[in-house]
């Protein structure tokens, strides 16, 4: 019982009532870390204004923070404040964090003209990023606590609860990361305002927001029922300071005067405990072959950026269903349940069965084979993206814009270039793609009258003779546009698709009547997004299954591999190689600056592919050990040693007994011959 007469140990079903609490707590707080960031992207280069790379740089950077932070969070819970208060106070931190990244993304705070586009970019882009350092830091920190505070509210004898808890917990992560990849696209493409109606990121990091504090006040509610264990010190610091006090005596001992050791951690043999030692050796040994990894978590986080943002340029409309760009992030978790149990069932089983030995280092090499496959598959989509483009200008180029608003073609000579022909009505005016898969539209008034067009989605406003109005973004479907001048009027249908620019013709031949579908001509100044968003699929299996054969195979053999008190420091290690992996993004985005997207995922596909074969040959000269038998060994080998020890203290006491008998002996026999003299 607690102080407050609660029962900790009150059980439903077989299992303890506290951990409900904190499943539900899981669930909700990865709804609310994938939910913002699968928009993260999106928001960063359409509500920001960054540039792809800049915005795949910070994007990359926050992931990066998010996996170096679990090792903080690990040593102040449990070194400091354990692992209940841990979780609390950087639920807290995590929680004002996504409520700081919602705020941020209110366009209205700073948008004093009212024209939809904040006038104080840096107001919104220092709230943004002091949201996501707390954002990091909170999810960071609470990520190594939570699974383990959830452990440890089993008792011995419910070893069976306690492997079904750790499954249905995995469940709710993987749940809470398809539920809010559906839903968050869908409302950031929705459109809010309180003056001018944009896309809704406010909405869209609004709602992870409250589920991380619905995740905050249901693990407090559990509070009383949670058995709370006492910060025990933290392994991670005894093995940073063995290995920091081995290389300094090296360092010490380093003249030739010395005999050599056989491993270099033996010069802690001074301070530290050999069974400490040898088992920080087998740990070293696996971190040894970490080295390669975060190459592969290079191009495995690529998916939530660059990938992303190639979906932009796509058709999304699959018939019935029209998915967002950032929607096919969900691709990912759907075949993650899928292939883990047709992995184990039936593939690595059959494998087993053609007698092929496929250890755990094999499957990780073929999952990063699988990787760089799947970034040859997005080069093949970039290039068929690539086709679809206009030529742009660059920043050291003009762009000269020829109109022919007449009806028939027009020959022009321009000095330095062939004779050109321009086809009646034609123009091209935009020097980049309409921007989330938008349309841009504008009008051109051939009239010797003005002429005012509108739609429900866009007001083109008046429209003077000989000039043409501003472009106006409209989503696709169907739209009825409306011309009129003075108490004459028409209307105009038209069907758009995505990404796509048109310039509309109204001639001065035009009659105003029920319709004017057939006055209207049309220039296709931008095609339509023609790519469609189904061609990504084959790159989201590739790198899934690499990721089912590499991240799930890369824990299972180095958990395997060492001991069972360095599980936290291996953790510690596995996360450090992705906070790595999202560097070498950051560092090729902004260095290499590559012109061609496809040609940068031919290079990271090629990096990795070295970077496998590189894998492949230390993992050839990996010697599989049994921490559990080496250290058994190692203990009875110590056990005998102190047993020898014991038996010469013993011998050299006997000895000394022997001796003492005899002087006494002596002793007496002088005091014998004393007496009788």
């Amino acid at each position: 019982l607690t102080s407050s007469g609660i029962d900790i140990n009150k059980e439903v079903c077989g299992y303890p009532v506290s951990i409900f609490f904190i499943v539900v707590n899981e669930f909700c707080e990865r709804f609310s870390y994938y939910g913002m960031r699968a928009v993260l992207v999106l928001y960063f280069k359409y509500f920001l204004r960054w540039d792809d790379d800049m915005a795949t740089s910070i994007y990359h950077t926050f992931v990066a923070l998010c996996y170096l932070t679990p090792i903080l969070g690990a040593i102040v819970a449990d070194s400091w404040l354990g692992k209940f208060k841990t979780i609390i106070y950087l639920s807290v931190v995590y929680a004002i964090g996504q409520i700081t990244m919602a705020v941020s993304a209110i366009h209205d705070i700073t948008d004093s003209d009212r024209d939809g586009t904040p006038n104080n970019m840096t107001f919104h882009v220092v709230l943004s990023m002091v949201g996501l350092f707390l954002i990091a830091l909170g999810t960071g920190g609470i990520k190594p606590c939570v699974a383990a505070f959830g452990g440890d509210q089993f008792e011995d004898h419910q070893e069976r609860q306690r492997r079904t808890f750790f499954s249905v917990f995995y469940l709710c992560i993987n749940g809470g990361s398809l539920l809010s990849t559906i839903i968050t696209p869908i409302l950031r493409a929705q459109n809010c305002g309180i003056y001018s109606q944009q896309k809704c990121y406010s909405l869209a990091f609004g709602v992870p927001a409250a589920l991380m504090l619905v995740a905050l006040v249901v693990f407090i509610v559990g509070s009383g029922m949670y058995y709370k264990a006492e910060p025990q010190g933290n392994i991670m610091m005894d093995v940073c300071k063995c290995i920091g006090f081995a290389v300094k005596n090296r360092y010490r001992h380093r003249s030739k005067q010395y005999p050599k050791k056989q491993h270099w951690m033996d010069w802690a043999e001074d301070k530290y405990d050999k069974l400490l030692i040898a088992q920080i050796k087998m740990v070293l040994k696996v971190l040894f072959l970490y080295i390669p990894l975060p190459m592969f978590w290079t191009l495995f986080d690529q998916k939530g950026s660059r990938w992303t943002l190639q979906a932009t340029n796509m058709d999304g409309n699959f018939g019935l269903l029209v998915i967002q760009p950032d929607q096919m992030q969900t691709v990912n978790p759907i075949l993650i349940l899928t292939l883990v149990p047709i992995m184990d069932s039936l593939i690595y089983p059959l494998i087993g069965k053609c007698g092929l030995n496929f250890t755990p280092l094999r499957r990780m090499t073929v999952g990063m084979l699988l990787a760089a496959i799947a970034f040859i598959c997005a080069a093949l989509v970039q290039i068929e993206i690539d086709k679809t483009l206009p030529t742009f200008p660059t920043s050291s180029q003009s762009q000269l814009k020829l109109l022919n608003m007449g009806s028939n073609p027009v020959t022009v000579k321009l000095p330095g270039y062939d004779a050109l022909s321009l086809p009646a009505a034609q123009t091209d005016d935009l020097t980049s793609k309409p921007q989330e898969g938008n349309n841009a539209i504008r009008f051109v008034n051939g009239m010797n009258t003005t002429v005012n067009v509108s739609t429900p989605a866009a007001n083109f406003g008046q429209i003077v003779p000989f000039s043409s109005s501003n472009y106006s973004q409209i989503k696709n479907g169907m739209f009825t546009f409306k011309l009129w001048s003075g108490s004459q009027s028409c209307e105009y249908n038209r069907e758009f698709g995505y990404g796509s620019s048109y310039t509309f013709f109204i001639p001065n031949t035009l009659v105003f009547g029920s319709t004017c579908q057939e006055s209207i001509t049309v220039a296709e100044d931008i095609k339509p997004n023609s790519v469609h968003m189904a061609l990504q699929i084959p790159q989201y299996f590739f790198i899934t299954a690499g990721e089912v054969m590499f991240s799930v195979t890369g824990l299972e053999f180095s958990y395997s591999q060492a001991p069972s008190n360095m599980k936290a420091v291996l953790q510690a290690g596995w996360l450090f190689t992705v906070a790595i992996g999202n560097f070498i993004v950051l560092i090729v985005a902004e260095l290499a600056k590559i012109p061609k997207q496809w040609a940068e995922y031919v290079l990271f596909a090629s990096l990795l592919f070295a970077v496998c074969v590189i894998f492949s040959i230390m993992a050839y000269f990996y010697t599989y050990i049994d921490p559990t038998e080496i250290e058994a060994q190692f203990k009875k080998s110590v056990n005998e040693d102190d047993e020898d020890d014991k038996s010469k203290k013993l011998q050299k006491t006997e000895v000394e007994l022997v001796k003492r008998d005899s002087i006494n002996s002596h002793g007496e026999e002088d005091k014998a011959r004393q007496t009788k003299m």
